[in-house]
């Protein structure tokens, strides 16, 4: 059988075991309410070991650049090139720094000298780098 705090509170909380589920107005008021959440403010006291510890993480996250074999290159290359004579508008999924990204766009312009896709989204111009283009639609 557990101490009972208040025989005044409502029934509900009379067996409660955690004093933090009662209302404050039921418990004893010459018990100090506590700090709160100030007591864990001295941890924060490093910034640099945060910052360390959300970029590892960060690093977790992110995936290889995938290698596409020559099937994939051609059927990428046969995508591309109808999109560019055909049908301008296009969905891109590619490879950036560790992440896939995708943008709905049209394409612009294709320079192979210098192997960059150049689309637009809207009024902005993006160029993309042909080897991280992973998907066209």
């Amino acid at each position: 059988m557990s101490k009972m705090i208040n025989s005044n509170m409502p029934d509900e909380y009379k067996n409660e075991p955690d004093f933090r589920n009662i209302p404050r107005e039921y418990l004893n008021p010459r018990i100090p309410k506590g700090r709160g959440m100030i007591k864990w403010a001295p941890f924060a006291t490093m910034p640099e070991q945060y910052e360390i510890i959300k970029n590892h993480i960060e690093q977790q996250n992110k995936v290889d650049k995938p290698t596409l074999d020559d099937m994939a290159l051609s059927e990428l290359n046969n995508v591309l090139a109808e999109k560019l004579f055909y049908n301008p508008h296009a969905y891109i999924i590619y490879w950036d720094n560790g992440y896939y990204q995708s943008i709905t766009c049209t394409i612009n312009k294709l320079d192979i000298l210098k192997n960059v896709l150049e689309v637009k989204q809207g009024q902005d111009v993006v160029r993309l780098s042909l080897n991280t283009i992973i998907n066209i639609t």
